[in-house]
């Protein structure tokens, strides 16, 4: 369960806090997001990861304004900014997800505040279209931060993304390929000889499944667009990407947050990583219960990546994914 002194935290200003949901590894209530972090103590959470609205005047609900002047939305940004700030422990993670528009503000926020950069990852958005005179936007921007060095920092590995027309490699890893074992390895740190650079990439073994170490730019990010996985109106996140961050930044029994619940894509990735996790959501809460609900009922949604609809040999992307991502 929840360690002792953030549960009685919590529970003590429960007149600013519904409580919506509770499992054994988290509790979800609805409020607004200040006065979720406000009630945590310092120093208390292991990974914060906030997705919160990119002020485009989407509707979010009655409760949530999505149109505000850039200087307003920067200054509530940096309120909750500044709450994440003091709740993180020493040497743990925070993970922004934004336009890059908003992310350059945040990051220079950020490090004006001392916290050290890691990464800025770039999730490729697809199909995107062109607005007016600028270029056709091509990415979202998943911010990486640590409170000083980080004390946890797990390789995770993706699987090489195939050409969904012949089952080549997109990427050329030439005669490297060879070289690669289930999990993945770090080609450049071992493999160097020119003569093994090459080769068809279209005649490798379609049936094969092999892993590669992440990168800063993740393009196999499913949009969810589906009815069948979208769980609300509004935008929202497909769990591989929130089972990565979560896999890379902490171990089982750690505390995640998400002061911007949405349809609770973290929360359930958090519960099907063994982490403990709290956060809120101060609009519709009904699709983040839902997506918890089936999960503690046994139903486990299956996503797809880029690399199309085949499956995984001999077993299914949820097991697999578990394996890799539990660092028992």
């Amino acid at each position: 369960m929840l360690p002792i002194n953030i549960k009685s935290t919590l529970n003590s200003k429960n007149q600013e806090l519904i409580e919506v949901y509770q499992s054994n590894y988290g509790i979800l209530y609805q409020a607004d997001c200040l006065k979720f972090l406000n009630a945590l103590p310092d120093g208390c959470i292991d990974v914060v990861f906030a997705d919160p609205p990119f002020n485009l005047g989407k509707d979010y609900g009655k409760d949530v304004s999505d149109k505000m002047k850039n200087d307003e939305y920067l200054i509530w940004s940096k309120q909750w900014l500044n709450e994440t700030i003091r709740v993180l422990k020493p040497g743990a993670s925070l993970f922004v997800f934004n336009l890059p528009k908003w992310c350059i503000e945040y990051g220079a926020y950020l490090n004006e505040k001392g916290m050290l950069f890691r990464h800025w990852i770039a999730c490729r958005m697809p199909k995107a279209f062109p607005r007016g005179k600028r270029m056709s936007p091509a990415h979202y921007g998943l911010l990486y931060y640590t409170k000083g060095e980080p004390t946890v920092f797990n390789k995770v590995y993706a699987p090489i993304q195939l050409c969904r027309h012949c089952g080549g490699e997109i990427r050329d890893y030439g005669g490297h390929r060879k070289k690669l074992n289930p999990k993945g390895i770090n080609l450049m740190d071992i493999w160097d000889a020119p003569e093994e650079v090459w080769e068809d990439t279209c005649t490798t073994d379609k049936n094969e499944e092999v892993w590669t170490e992440l990168e800063e730019m993740w393009s196999d990010i499913p949009p969810v667009r589906h009815p069948q996985h979208k769980k609300r109106g509004a935008n929202e996140l497909a769990p591989i990407m929130l089972e990565r961050i979560i896999a890379i930044a902490s171990n089982p029994g750690q505390i995640i947050i998400d002061p911007f619940g949405g349809s609770g894509t973290t929360f359930y990735a958090a519960e099907k990583l063994h982490r403990y996790w709290l956060g809120t959501e101060i609009g519709d809460i009904k699709p983040a219960v839902k997506r918890l609900t089936d999960l503690a009922n046994g139903n486990v949604e299956e996503w797809e990546s880029a690399r199309g609809k085949r499956k995984l040999k001999k077993q299914s992307i949820d097991s697999t994914q578990l394996d890799l991502f539990s660092y028992m």
